[in-house]
């Protein structure tokens, strides 16, 4: 190259610096990692961006939203990606995201979304509810408890449950393992059905289920992106689902105790609202919670499978 082309593309390098760590043009960057497109985090994602836009203005943020296509190491690209435009802050929506985030920067603020526990996701032993550091934001974590009521309430009969997990998620396993924990309590066998890939599903499935009277469902990534394969395998079964989410619930289930992601996309925005705009110490920020779960059924499946739901239930639309 010759030096005069090189002089000449160096004011366009020193424009692109311009504004990339703080505010471009008066305007805030944050760049979005999201897991992968299904109901429950975009809705999260569509909740995050209203509350920002609110908070800080329109006209006073731009937003590099880019999805991963459920692959981890794609979580990873993006996050660093961000970093190296200077963003402001970072949303990370799932458990994979913020895990890229956590390890692509210690400065650049990073709130996550619909991640279940992150004492499991970032690793942290004592974990007491606050991040610290540049990390914070809200989980999606319903009342566990409360989901292996709703398993005895609906189906005082049963006697054995499946657990369907991918083996591959951290938070799925801790929810597993806490729910496992509420059932066996109450006298119920279970059964854990895991996989790791989308293509050992329907087998996996399939060869797991013959002996079960219900199956549960945590909010899990891998299923909430293949609910069309468990529907398919579960309702010629006639066995009902049980799931830890609405989104997940809507393609496959009968019933939930559910969180509502738009809710906690909306809190997630509040919180970057005030570390951008009120500059708020984020290292002290608790990690948030939905604290209004609701009890909500899938009218189709109920119907189909022959189960009289509560009338405390309200109907997925």
């Amino acid at each position: 190259m010759k030096k005069g082309k090189l002089l000449s593309l160096l004011p366009l390098a020193a424009m692109l610096l311009v504004g990339c760590n703080g505010q471009n043009n008066g305007k805030f960057n944050i760049g979005i990692c999201q897991l992968v497109a299904h109901p429950a985090l975009d809705k999260a994602t569509e909740g995050f961006i209203k509350a920002v836009e609110d908070g800080l203005g329109k006209d006073n943020v731009k937003f590099d939203k880019q999805e991963a296509a459920g692959d981890p190491a794609i979580c990873s690209t993006i996050a660093n990606s961000f970093v190296s435009k200077r963003v402001d802050l970072i949303m990370a929506n799932a458990t994979p995201a913020v895990q890229a985030a956590y390890n692509s920067t210690s400065s650049i603020p990073i709130l996550g979304t619909s991640v279940t526990e992150y004492g499991v996701a970032l690793n942290i032993k004592d974990f007491n509810g606050t991040v610290g550091g540049n990390v914070s934001g809200t989980s999606d974590l319903a009342p566990l408890d409360g989901q292996a009521d709703m398993v005895a309430e609906l189906f005082p009969d049963a006697k054995k449950v499946g657990l369907l997990f991918c083996s591959a998620e951290a938070n799925s396993k801790y929810q597993i393992d806490k729910v496992e924990g509420f059932l066996q309590a109450k006298n119920l066998e279970t059964k854990r059905i895991t996989f790791s890939e989308t293509n050992e599903l329907q087998s996996v499935l399939t060869a797991g289920i013959q002996d079960l009277d219900v199956l549960y469902i945590p909010t899990d990534n891998k299923c909430a992106d293949n609910v069309t394969i468990i529907d398919a395998v579960c309702r010629p079964a006639k066995l009902p689902v049980i799931c830890g989410e609405e989104g997940i619930c809507k393609g496959c289930g009968v019933a939930t105790l559910s969180i509502d992601y738009f809710n906690l996309g909306v809190k997630t925005g509040q919180m970057a609202v005030e570390i951008l705009k009120d500059k708020k110490d984020i290292s002290k920020m608790a990690i948030a919670y939905d604290e209004n779960p609701v009890k909500k059924f899938n009218k189709a499946i109920a119907d189909e499978l022959g189960i009289t739901v509560p009338a405390t239930y309200t109907e997925i639309q």
